[in-house]
């Protein structure tokens, strides 16, 4: 037996004996733990879950497939038995960690939230991912009764081998990666108990109205997506169809894949929020695992056909045809960037657009952007682009304005095209349309847009958790009104943080589980106050490793680039200027370009950059200049010396981000 074995051991067999710190250390407690924890049983397997964690990292259990086994600790904040085992704990990961063993605490207490969890954790001295799970949905399906449990998964089964205190599952886990089955406990629970108000409470979910509550649910929130011509694998017709689909149902609401709305609940409020709130989470799941139940009333699916509209926002003012192309079955396709003519003979505002791909499968986005003249060999560039005409990105909807907000579209002239196609393994014919909606009246406001991006971001070969930032410097008091987070296979999480002059720093939004098959703008309830000098700062993780189910090679080093194969870090912004009107247009967007750099590299946010800080193809360019460009001395390029140095190297020309679209310029 090893040193760190034998140390492991050692403590946890120490800790079983101690029971004068417990909360239960008379008889009388003891007895009452014993028989807490027998009026719950652990399933024989565990179904799949995600869960977020008090950092806002998402951890979704399947991921875990490779394990040799995963260790599930309950934890409640202010419990002194959980809080007393932190060192054993940490002792125990130390020794198994080596050996493929993934540790996790899970937090099922409805009084913590996260943000106490987080200080709690802090002050107890936990480093492992504590999942927040609100609904208690995981520890339900567990049998969950008190904090400092131990439940021990195999990932070979998704079968729970051992449920017992931190003492003993040192030999539980001794044997799970010995082949052999883990002995039982004999041990009682000493941990505080945890309340599950529905754990007894079958027989009303087995009464859950499918008619007056669970139907409303599903209208209110998937229908949109899941009727005849919807972009859902299947129509929610009627009552026989939704049973039929139960368990997929219950499967994506566990894992939080549906509603399709990645924004964390807890960070901001947002206009277009889907989330399903957490008692109608908690109703539909009950609902399923009693089995569905049909129960009286009538079936408010199938009183009513729905098909999906052609367009969703009636018939557009100006429909604009892309050109058709052929999308091999196999291979990479370059970007395409076709032009159309514009048709308008008088300039119009918009005020919503609606993309529909020809294709779903190979447009993986579509940007836009008007010019003055239709260039002779029909090829459009994004360098001439002056304002978008619509953009879509995989899973995006329909973009609206804010009422009295609107982006002018000029007479004549053309539309530039980017388009993003991959080829999805048969041989397809995209005919994809813009649908563009005009303000009757000229709108009093006037919305602008900027890209929070990092041309330079390095992600090594099999990094599970790579990290990222960028951000953009206001030069003028705006109004944020959404985020377009933008990434490719490999992005893991994303967020967007508001910087104050003074320092003070405020988190906009949070993603803590980044899906590329559904990007879209996150628009703010109330849009947000960006004084001038603010930064707008993104943070992305990547997940280079073998984990990611979608990762196409966990060998590579990736480093930014067009195709979906390599990565981006790219947050669209819509906002407006304070003291714009529609009558009285402002230029302040130039001025970003001064901080454009600084915001791409600088990732100790000091407004300079070090030496160190130089990467991607800007920093190769810059690196051999430094202590020419470095004027006064002090090792770092400041705002000033780094506007000289993009006018050295042709500024914009060269600076591909300084001329990049106001929207995801990355695809599937």
């Amino acid at each position: 037996m090893n040193t760190a074995r034998t140390g492991a051991m050692a403590l946890l067999a120490s800790a079983a004996l101690i029971g004068c710190t417990s909360d239960a250390t008379t008889p009388h407690a003891f007895a009452q733990g014993a028989a807490a924890a027998a009026t719950t049983t652990a399933p024989a397997h565990v179904d799949n879950f995600m869960l977020v964690d008090h950092t806002l990292q998402a951890h979704e259990l399947y991921r875990f497939a490779d394990a040799r086994a995963v260790v599930l600790v309950t934890q409640a904040n202010g419990d002194a038995v959980i809080r007393g085992l932190a060192p054993q704990l940490k002792t125990l990961q130390a020794a198994y960690a080596a050996k493929g063993v993934d540790f996790l605490m899970l937090n099922s207490s409805l009084k913590d939230s996260r943000e106490a969890v987080f200080a709690e954790a802090s002050s107890a001295g936990y480093d492992l991912p504590i999942l927040m799970d609100a609904h208690q949905l995981v520890g339900e399906q567990l049998g969950v009764a008190r904090t400092a449990e131990v439940f021990v998964i195999d990932p070979k089964r998704w079968a729970v081998v051992y449920r017992g205190p931190l003492a003993t599952t040192g030999a539980a886990l001794d044997a799970v990666l010995a082949g052999r089955p883990a002995p039982a406990s004999t041990l009682a629970g000493r941990g505080a108990q945890i309340a599950f108000p529905e754990r007894g409470r079958q027989a009303m979910h087995a009464k859950i109205s499918y008619s007056k509550d669970v139907a409303p649910i599903l209208e209110a929130n998937c229908v949109a997506c899941h009727q005849e011509g919807g972009i859902g694998p299947f129509a929610m017709t009627n009552y026989d169809m939704v049973k039929g689909f139960s368990p997929m149902i219950r499967e994506a609401i566990r894992t939080d894949r549906m509603p399709p709305f990645n924004a964390d609940p807890h960070v901001g409020k947002f206009a277009d929020d889907r989330n399903l709130s957490p008692a109608e989470v908690k109703t539909l799941v009950h609902w399923i695992e009693a089995g569905s139940p049909r129960g009286d009333g009538p079936d408010p699916l199938a009183a009513t056909r729905r098909v999906a509209a052609e367009w969703p926002l009636g018939k557009p003012d100006l429909l604009l045809n892309v050109p058709a192309y052929k999308v091999p079955a196999s291979g990479v396709v370059d970007y395409q960037r076709p032009s159309v003519v514009n048709p308008l003979t008088e300039g119009k505002w918009i005020r919503a657009t609606t993309i529909k791909p020809g294709e779903r499968q190979a447009v993986h986005h579509l940007l836009t952007g008007w010019m003055k003249e239709m260039p002779a060999d029909g090829r459009s560039s994004e360098t001439r682009w002056q304002g978008s005409v619509g953009g879509y990105a995989v899973g995006s909807e329909s973009s609206i304005q804010p009422a009295n907000v609107g982006t002018y579209l000029p007479p004549g002239g053309a539309v530039g095209m980017q388009v993003h196609y991959t080829p999805f393994g048969k041989e397809a014919t995209d005919k994809s349309q813009i649908a563009v909606y005009f303000h009757d009246k000229p709108p009093e406001l006037m919305m602008r847009s900027v890209v929070v991006i990092d041309s330079s971001i390095a992600i090594p070969a099999n990094a599970a958790r790579h990290k990222e930032l960028a951000y953009v410097e206001f030069p003028k008091d705006a109004l944020l009104y959404s985020a377009f987070p933008h990434a490719h296979y490999r992005a893991y999480a994303t967020d967007l943080w508001i910087q104050y002059p003074d320092g003070r720093k405020k988190q906009l939004l949070a993603l803590p589980r980044y899906d590329f098959n559904w990007q879209r703008d996150y628009t703010f309830a109330e849009p947000i106050k960006v004084p001038a000098g603010s930064r707008l700062i993104a943070h992305y993780v990547y997940d280079n490793s073998k984990r990611n189910p979608s990762n196409p090679d966990p060998n590579l080093k990736i480093t930014w680039g067009e195709q979906s194969h390599e990565e981006m870090l790219f947050t669209s912004l819509r906002f407006r200027w304070l003291d714009e009107t529609a009558a009285k247009p402002v230029n302040h967007e130039a001025r970003f370009a001064e901080t454009r750099l600084l915001g791409m590299m600088d990732n100790d946010i000091d407004g300079k950059l070090q030496k160190a800080e130089l990467r991607g193809r800007m920093g190769e360019m810059i690196g051999p200049f430094f202590a020419t460009l470095d004027k006064n001395g002090d090792a770092a390029l400041d705002r000033s010396e780094l506007v000289a140095a993009q006018a050295m190297m042709g500024g914009r020309r060269r600076g591909s981000e300084a001329s990049a679209p106001a929207q995801p310029t990355g695809g599937r």
